[in-house]
């Protein structure tokens, strides 16, 4: 049990140092091409690394892919689109940071009655901890510039998009094998990151070697590394308990931002940084006569299952 914990605190930190990084990518991608056909670009090429892994590995294919589809347009389409057009359309990073940061409370609040999970006291201490947090790391650089309702409406879709897709992959497609199933998510949102291009954008591209590194980083990095970090910790724990995570991921963009685009954090940012890891860990303390039978049951699945051989690495 022990080594299991250590096991996922490692994933836990793997996946905010990932994901978090993710708004840099942004960052950079952004100045060179518009947000729908840049995830085009991304998805395109994650979703082919993707399925020519499941077919190099004869990953069996899902026989209903409706669930994995349905959470891949929400969890990778929604998500991205709501965060680039919010700083596409000139939201600050910290605001919009800020507001997804709430994601951990809201998938708290719909995880009781939508999968029937009991969230205890310490889960939500610990996210309230952590979003009190969060708001210290984005208060000294919160201004009312670059908020507009087409900005908070595209930032709000993105947390929505998020929230919602973690909690139907944790009811229905919490089995599914992590690569075939994450092409099929991946490759699902490509159509309609195209149409909305065709639609709204010129598809043109300035092509930079910024641009270059933002979508490799982006597909590859994020796309494939980090949801697949976020998919084993779905599998191996409760929604709100993954949820809490996501506090840290401002915190990790802030941090990587530093050495790259010299955004220095100031000591009410290192003051949020350690509130927020405080939050973190109170979320997600399991003592031992607090494992319910679900994180058993999951360790269990997980240990006996090969049908995630990137959790085994």
């Amino acid at each position: 049990m022990k080594v299991y914990l250590n096991q996922n605190i490692i994933l836990m930190l793997l996946f905010i140092a990932v994901y978090g990084s993710g708004f840099v990518g942004a960052k950079l991608g952004l100045g060179y091409s518009e947000p729908f056909t840049f995830l085009a670009v991304r998805f395109a090429i994650a979703g082919g690394l993707l399925a020519l892994g499941a077919v190099l590995l004869s990953a069996p294919w899902p026989k209903n892919p409706g669930w994995i589809l349905v959470t891949g347009i929400l969890m990778q389409g929604l998500f991205s689109v709501g965060v680039f057009y919010a700083l596409y359309l000139g939201m600050k990073p910290a605001v919009c940071a800020l507001i997804i940061a709430l994601q951990p409370l809201l998938v708290t609040v719909l995880a009781g009655p939508y999968l029937k999970e009991q969230v205890t006291g310490w889960r939500w201490l610990g996210l309230l901890i952590g979003i009190s947090g969060v708001a210290v790391v984005v208060a000294d650089g919160l201004a009312v510039e670059g908020i507009s309702w087409t900005t908070l409406i595209w930032a709000l879709l993105g947390l929505l998009g998020l929230s919602l897709g973690q909690l139907i992959q944790k009811k229905h497609c919490a089995d599914m094998h992590l690569i075939s199933g994450g092409a099929l998510q991946v490759l699902g949102t490509v159509p309609v990151m195209l149409l909305l291009a065709f639609q709204f954008e010129t598809m043109q591209m300035q092509w930079h070697l910024d641009l270059v590194l933002a979508i490799f980083w982006m597909a590859v990095g994020v796309s494939l590394g980090a949801v697949s970090l976020l998919y084993i910790l779905i599998n191996r724990n409760s929604a709100s308990q993954v949820a809490s995570v996501f506090y840290g991921i401002p915190v990790a963009a802030a941090l990587i931002a530093w050495p790259l685009f010299e955004q220095v954090p100031t000591m009410a940012d290192w003051g949020g940084f350690a509130v927020v890891v405080v939050g973190i860990l109170v979320a997600n303390i399991r003592l031992k006569e607090t494992i319910t039978h679900e994180n058993v049951a999951n360790e269990t699945r997980s240990n006996a299952s090969h049908k995630l051989p990137l959790e085994a690495q």
